[in-house]
């Protein structure tokens, strides 16, 4: 585990950098533009490293399934029924092995670029996390890249076996796929023509040769020793090893081998903890520093995949859920400390944020309207604990992910299965931010920055004191301690200022070893110098900004 405060941006890598305004809706490559592995110049990485930011997690890098053609380079083309959106979704991996040519300047050198962009966020000071997707892969899977000697994924299948734990795949026996209940505007098609035979079961556990659109048709489940459609319903066959345990973990070695330092792994929960565990017991014994990030929903399998080797996992159905839960006004904040009491156990474990590709914006319509009703969630958020954040590329300046881009619609969220173009992130680099849009991004530095330098947050306890001030619903209490050093953390998720007395009570001053006596605070949001007076089950009153918070700083 890290000694100091993890701070992970992630990063479209497609549209980060795409300064091509055009936008136009299902646009293509040449229309739309694309951004590069190239444009994160030293300076462009060491303004990222000055927002407190210590991983990258480049998101889409490897390469999956398009409708652009890159035949000319040895590159198989892609059934454009079996592909969502122009650009196709990052998460329809076409080539394990592979860097997706979309992102490189010059495509038949697209993995030297990608080495020496690694080399570079190195260089700034930051580390890299890139998508591992483990669970399936897209319809048209075929590595170009695999290293000699690599038997590629389903190459040996027995077809007519619908399950297997030699196989790759699951099987739907002398059965084709389809698609026909997929409408005629989500293919573009008037008819299908994509052919498979026999089907194979789609990734989103959709184990019949018709899915739907709503099911990940453009996916194929991988087999790791489940039989889904067993007769008793579900049964686990792992010895011996699967085949695909093998595949997968030297596709973990092969990209560990490059210099990364981490995975963010897709879905990790439908994927059997055993594989996890073997696969993470391999990775770090060679790479002892390597995290695992896991993208798991349900709170009861937390601890089986943090036993599997997983490092931090989404805290999604819990405090993300509770905080836009806030945020909106349809709850309390003392349902906060309802989340992180569930997780105390694992805290350090558990990933935080806001924002991320799958979830929509703060701004959006969908969310709370506004990006400035996001900061209280954010504060709290980023200071309640000592486990990791994350931010969206483009949150920091309030991006509302309400455009429509083509195959994905105005949803609140940026889109990614099109090619785009981020207003905010493009008026950024011009320097054309409104006056809101700098005040917000000014807010995001120093809270992401304080969480980064102070000691406290990086390694000191947390204290709740939400027990004794539950009389504030729209308000949120902390303390921070490490050594001698004390911060206040308050909280106001109201658009209005706030008058608040915080009590602060007889256990905090044991527990936390704080002495009774006056004192000089500083709030690290504002520079404003504020003397309080510290005594036990006594008050401490202040006023809070709307939406913002006080940060105050004293020593114990």
């Amino acid at each position: 585990m890290a000694s100091h405060k993890i701070i992970v941006y992630q990063i479209f890598t497609r549209l980060f950098s795409n300064r091509n305004t055009a936008r136009i809706e299902n646009g293509s490559l040449t229309e739309n533009g694309c951004g590069k592995m190239n444009d994160f110049t030293p300076t462009v990485l060491k303004n990222i490293r000055a927002m407190g930011v210590s991983h990258i997690w480049f998101t889409g890098v490897i390469r999956h399934a398009t409708q652009t053609d890159y035949s000319a380079y040895g590159i198989p083309t892609q059934h454009p029924e079996v592909v969502k959106g122009r650009a196709g979704s990052p998460y329809a991996i076409a080539d394990y092995y592979d860097i997706d040519p979309d992102l490189a300047e010059d495509v038949p050198n697209r993995m030297k670029e990608f080495e020496a962009l690694v080399e570079r966020v190195h260089q700034a000071g930051m580390k890299v996390i890139i998508d591992f997707v483990p669970n399936h892969v897209a319809r048209e899977y075929k590595s170009i890249c695999k290293p000699e000697g690599v038997k590629d994924l389903g190459e040996e299948d027995d077809t007519t076996m619908h399950f297997s734990t030699k196989n790759n795949f699951y099987y739907c026996w002398g059965q084709s796929l389809d698609l026909s209940s997929i409408s005629h505007s989500t293919l573009h098609t008037p008819h299908s023509t994509y052919s498979e035979n026999p089907a194979r079961a789609t990734g989103n556990d959709q184990f019949s040769n018709q899915p739907s659109a709503n099911d990940w048709y453009e996916t194929v489940k991988l087999n790791y020793g489940i039989d889904y459609c067993d007769a008793g319903g579900r049964s686990e066959h792992f010895s011996p090893i699967p085949n695909t345990w093998g595949k997968m973990t030297d596709i973990l070695l092969f990209w560990a081998g490059k210099g990364i330092d981490g995975f963010r792994c897709d879905m990790a929960e439908m994927v059997p903890a055993a594989f996890w565990n073997w696969a993470t017991d391999k990775v770090k014994y060679q790479y002892p520093e390597m995290l695992f990030i896991g993208e798991v929903y349900d709170p009861n399998q937390y601890r089986t995949y943090i036993g599997a080797g997983f490092d931090y996992l989404y805290d999604k159905v819990g405090m993300y859920d509770c905080i836009r839960d806030v945020i909106c006004g349809r709850r309390s904040t003392t349902d906060i400390t309802s989340q992180w009491q569930a997780t105390d156990d694992i805290r350090n474990h558990m990933l935080y944020f806001l924002e991320n590709h799958d979830e929509q914006r703060i701004a959006s319509d969908f969310f709370a309207g506004k990006a400035e009703k996001g900061i209280p969630g954010l504060i709290v958020s980023v200071l309640l604990q000592q486990n990791p954040f994350m931010l969206y590329a483009g949150q920091e300046y309030g991006e509302r992910g309400m455009d429509e881009e083509g195959f994905s619609g105005k949803d609140g969220r940026t889109t990614i299965f099109d090619y785009w173009c981020v207003d905010t992130l493009t008026r950024a680099e011009q320097r054309k931010l409104t006056k809101e849009e700098k005040a917000l991004k000014a807010m995001y530095d120093k809270v992401l920055n304080i969480a980064r330098s102070e000691k406290s947050v990086t390694e000191g306890e947390s204290f709740d004191l939400m027990y004794v001030n539950q009389q504030y619903q729209r308000q949120y209490a902390f303390l921070r301690k490490s050594d001698t050093e004390v911060l206040l953390v308050v909280a106001n998720f109201e658009e209005q200022s706030a008058d608040m007395d915080v009590m602060i009570p007889a256990h905090a001053f044991d527990y936390l070893q704080i002495k009774e006596k006056n004192t000089i605070a500083t709030d690290l949001l504002s520079g404003k110098k504020k003397r309080i007076v510290l005594r036990r089950d006594e008050t401490v009153s202040m006023q809070l900004p709307p939406l913002g918070a006080v940060v105050l700083k004293f020593k114990a």
